[in-house]
């Protein structure tokens, strides 16, 4: 994606820049004149060192000082011609924003699929990640190779063969690029302190779509409970899903590693989620029995617990809907829906449920 950045309006060169890039023979898509952008941190703690801070008289004296950590870090975009809810996307396990960002391959993400449109983007990445990554915990960073693990879980294939018909390049370069984008907890998971700080984003955003993707999807939900400027959540493949306390349905038996339980929550938090409206999307190769090849059956068993979470919602007036790509006609869906081949059809099919449900 082509970029020209503007602040203000009224610019005859920006103008002209604009009308030279649309001109351009090798542009593969429009152009996209942004009217700001920036970055910020959002929530978060702050610590301070027992004693009493002595300044210049004990440079190496920690006493006293402070540590500010636990927070989000969120870039944003907006373009010039804005005609949608900002929409705020959180990353999943392992991941950070690069994930909504340019495809190992080299192709636009959601990031920038959603700013052509007339979207207002903000890519966060979670307390404890990437460039979130101050703590107020202390954490041990291991160096465990584990490349094929993920790539078994996100059901691309079973290494080191892909799964017939993936919607992703067969080839080592694009391998090579989605395995480093992988990226460490620097401090302990806390599913509560990234929904404060999601709250504290929409603080700043305003009202609102949610995005998540996969154990995004936790902390996804807490944060649409709690802040009024969640209009509406799109969850690609969430991992778990809140019940009103004592109806959760016991977690299915599985070949993974990984059992898929519902959370508890209080009936007065739970029915706020009724109050927007919900699109829960999976994609390819879930099957619908159970199968020992573990990567694909921790997807079956969510699927599941989507469903009835699904059904537990809509019982009690909600809207949500649990959409399978293959409904849809797409076939070949990764994990990573926002990153695979036909990632733009994916972006039109959740823009289309945006607009269905008054969103846009």
């Amino acid at each position: 994606m082509k970029a020209i950045f503007r602040k203000g309006r009224g610019s005859a060169l920006v103008a002209l820049l604009a009308a030279l890039a649309l001109a351009g023979p090798s542009m593969a898509m429009h152009p996209v004149l942004l009217a700001d952008q920036g970055s910020f941190f959002a929530g978060g703690t702050v610590r301070t060192a027992e004693g009493a801070y002595r300044g210049n008289e004990a440079p190496c004296d920690l006493a006293g000082e402070t540590l500010h950590g636990d927070h989000a870090y969120v870039f944003w975009q907006r373009p010039a011609d804005v005609h949608g809810p900002a929409l705020v996307f959180l990353h999943g396990a392992g991941q950070s924003g690069k994930t909504w960002e340019t495809t190992p391959d080299g192709r636009d993400g959601f990031q920038n699929i959603f700013l052509e449109k007339g979207y207002a983007t903000y890519v966060v990445d979670q307390p404890r990640r990437d460039r979130a990554g101050r703590s107020s915990v202390p954490e041990t960073l291991s160096a465990v190779p584990d490349d094929q693990l993920w790539y078994n879980n996100f059901r691309i294939g079973v290494w080191p063969e892909t799964l017939p018909g993936a919607a992703v390049p067969d080839d080592a370069a694009w391998r090579d690029q989605f395995f480093r984008q992988m990226t460490p907890n620097t401090g302990a998971y806390d599913e509560a302190v990234i929904a404060r700080a999601m709250t504290a984003v929409f603080e700043r955003a305003g009202d609102g779509v949610l995005v998540t993707h996969s154990q995004g999807g936790g902390p996804g939900w807490a944060a649409a409970m709690a802040s009024p400027h969640v209009k509406g959540v799109i969850a690609l493949e969430p991992g778990t899903f809140p019940f009103p306390k004592g109806e959760e349905p016991p977690a299915e038996e599985t070949s993974s590693p990984f059992p898929a339980a519902g959370e508890d929550v209080s009936m007065e938090e739970f029915l706020r989620l009724t109050k927007i409206p919900i699109l829960v999307v999976f994609g390819d190769n879930i099957p619908e029995e159970r199968t020992e090849v573990w990567g694909l059956d921790n997807w079956r068993v969510r699927l599941h617990l989507a469903r009835a979470w699904a059904e537990t919602v809509n019982r009690r007036g909600g809207d949500v809907t649990v959409l399978s790509l293959l409904d849809k006609g797409l076939r070949g869906n990764t994990h990573f829906l926002m990153s695979d081949l036909n990632n733009r059809d994916v972006a039109d099919i959740l823009e289309a449920w945006m607009k269905e449900k008054g969103l846009v």
